[in-house]
């Protein structure tokens, strides 16, 4: 029995410094969790028993749909991730270290290697397969700037499971019936979800979608249209643009624009020195090219030129999603010397991409140049005309300059349209928390995961893999759950079902408490029993409020009447119950 004058906790009045978010502040306050470290934090046993009825359910519902736990070592050799490339495409992200003989080691952010080498060393034949293995286990990752408690952690718990088929059609189904089990999962949490179209990354594979949790302070944004179409940013395409005909522009024009450096700068110019006679120009009429670098797993820095329209602006995510596992950033002045032709604030694609002039290999690499999809060939624009104070009209796409290729990068806007036709979309943000998808062949073929098929032929294995954040999701319940006075904790995770509150001095109060307590209890309802005699009811009732348990049972004055009050922590309802039938008249007040 759980007792508050036993209990390992100190709840706190005040918010944390550091905190930001909702579930940070109360679950630090409530004396869930202790921060280590940035990003780090130790369980206390209250938050412990809410990861663990969390991690139940999960285990539950793996286990219903076939799947097999194991666990793997948090710590793990360099080899089998040289193997699949991830040793040096992971980055910085990576704790690495080494052993006293100088071997190489990571804390493992993911284990599709660990799960891959397992099944080929135990299975051999397509009559092993299918197989679905999870685990509920630590990760790791070197978080740049971690922030919001559990959220976005360098140390958290997850679920990851890998499925084995024999051929695609098995991994369909085994996809889908594990999208279906993430599905029940989040039901029995009450947590609505939003299942969304997603990149896969640096992970690999094909069809891919995120579980969010819909929230302002999420750090996902994602779209939906009222058609249905559900997507994360970085996932949404554009619709194709059909070819104008460019017939009727007049050749390229050099315009000397003084002091237009920015798009709303550059619009003016040209209203004053250049007017359009049906309409005025537009930031929509001009074109801009962003310059970022690229720093790719080996460590070699790239520049990288992005056209898109000037009343877009470049969406980094998108950018990091398309070019992964290259790191993205912006370029800075240090970045451009190498290349005196880009003129900030004036660059064109005249000189860049497929027009630019440094192809000979004695000369710094040639300036790749990616044209956002909102470009449509055959277009006219205004854009740099690589001289300071100087840009150029009517430069079309497709007459006069090319691109090395498309790249998703402007920002998704509210009213766009969906990409399946389905309607306007609308941008909302949330917290990931999980993210399925089919990784087909990559790690099979690059670790030899062969089997033999139903005539005797060696055939490399197709994978799915499924992570799913449990630390995350339990931060996500504390957001979904609570108000102005503390945590409300759903039934099925709450630390306990009813708080008994002893809200006097006598002795007799005390032991009515602890009698009901044992009550509550042989019906296989858990109990905490605030029991500290020296702690005013004020203060008991705010930790009641703030600890979240859903019920509780106020002993005090009442029982010299004969009478307990039950309370519902979540609807605030209050009522009187005779002593003796508590127990029955909870399950009344629970209904």
């Amino acid at each position: 029995m759980l007792r508050m004058s036993t209990l390992f906790v100190r709840t706190l009045r005040e918010d944390p410094a550091d905190a930001e978010v909702a579930s940070h502040k109360l679950l630090v306050r409530g004396s869930y969790i202790r921060r280590v470290a940035p990003g780090i934090y130790t369980w206390l046993p209250l938050g412990l028993k809410v990861l663990s009825k969390l991690e139940t359910i999960v285990r539950e519902e793996m286990d219903a749909m076939g799947a097999q736990e194991v666990l793997f070592p948090g710590l793990l050799p360099r080899e089998p991730y040289e193997a699949t490339n991830r040793w040096t495409e992971y980055g910085p992200t990576v704790f690495k270290l080494k052993d006293r003989k100088e071997a190489d080691y990571l804390l493992a952010p993911t284990h599709e290697e660990m799960f891959t080498l397992l099944v080929k060393d135990l299975y051999s034949s397509y009559k092993d397969l299918p197989v679905v293995l999870y685990q509920i286990q630590t990760k790791y990752r070197d978080e740049a700037r971690p922030r919001a408690g559990v959220i976005r952690g360098r140390e958290f718990v997850m679920k990851d499971a890998y499925s084995f088929n024999i051929d695609d059609d098995g991994l369909d189904a085994t996809y889908f019936t594990m999208r279906e089990s993430y599905q029940k999962i989040f039901q029995r949490l009450g947590l609505p979800i939003a299942i969304c179209r997603a990149m896969s990354g640096a992970m690999g594979g094909s069809r891919s979608e995120e579980f969010l949790f819909p929230c302002e302070i999420g750090e996902d944004t994602f779209v939906r249209s009222p058609g249905g179409y559900t997507a994360n940013t970085e996932a949404v395409t554009t619709p194709p643009l059909p070819e104008l005909d460019y017939a009727g522009v007049p050749a390229p024009e050099p315009v000397d624009t003084p002091d237009a450096t920015t798009i709303e700068t550059l619009v003016a110019v040209a209203n004053d020195l250049r007017p359009r006679v049906d309409r005025a120009w537009e930031a929509a009429d001009t074109l801009k090219n962003v310059v970022v670098t690229l720093t790719h797993p080996a460590g070699e820095r790239e520049l990288l030129i992005i056209g898109l329209p000037g009343e877009r602006d470049v969406d980094m995510k998108r950018v990091e999603a398309s070019l992964a596992p290259a790191e993205v950033e912006m370029a800075t002045p240090e970045d451009l010397k190498a290349f005196p032709e880009l003129v900030p604030g004036y660059i064109g694609p005249e000189v860049i991409g497929p027009q630019s002039a440094r192809r000979s290999e004695d000369e710094p690499m040639a300036l790749r140049y990616l044209i956002d999809p909102h470009v449509a060939r055959g277009s006219a624009w205004i854009t740099g005309a690589n001289e300071p104070n100087k840009h150029v009209f009517n430069l079309v796409y497709g007459r006069d300059f090319e691109a090395d290729g498309t790249i998703e990068a402007a920002e998704v806007v509210a009213g766009d349209e969906a990409p399946d036709g389905s309607g306007p979309l609308e941008i909302a943000r949330g917290i990931e928390l999980g993210h399925i998808f089919e990784l087909g062949r990559k790690y099979s073929e690059a670790l030899d995961l062969k089997v033999l098929d139903q005539n005797g032929k060696s055939q490399i294995v197709t994978m799915g893999s499924y992570g799913l954040g449990v630390t995350r999701t339990l931060a996500a319940l504390a957001e979904f759950n609570h108000d102005e006075a503390g945590l409300v904790w759903p039934e099925e995770i709450a630390p306990a079902t009813v708080q008994i509150l002893v809200t006097g001095k006598g002795d007799e109060l005390f032991e009515k408490a602890d009698a009901l307590a044992r009550e509550f209890e042989a019906e296989g309802i858990e109990v905490l029993v605030d029991d500290r005699k020296k702690v005013s009811a004020g203060v008991k009732f705010k930790d009641f409020e703030l600890l979240g348990v859903p019920y509780g049972v106020v002993v005090g004055r009442g029982l010299a009447d004969g009478t307990v009050e039950l309370r519902s922590r979540r609807t605030g309802e209050r009522v009187e119950v005779p002593v003796g039938e508590a127990v029955a008249k909870f399950a009344e007040f629970k209904a």
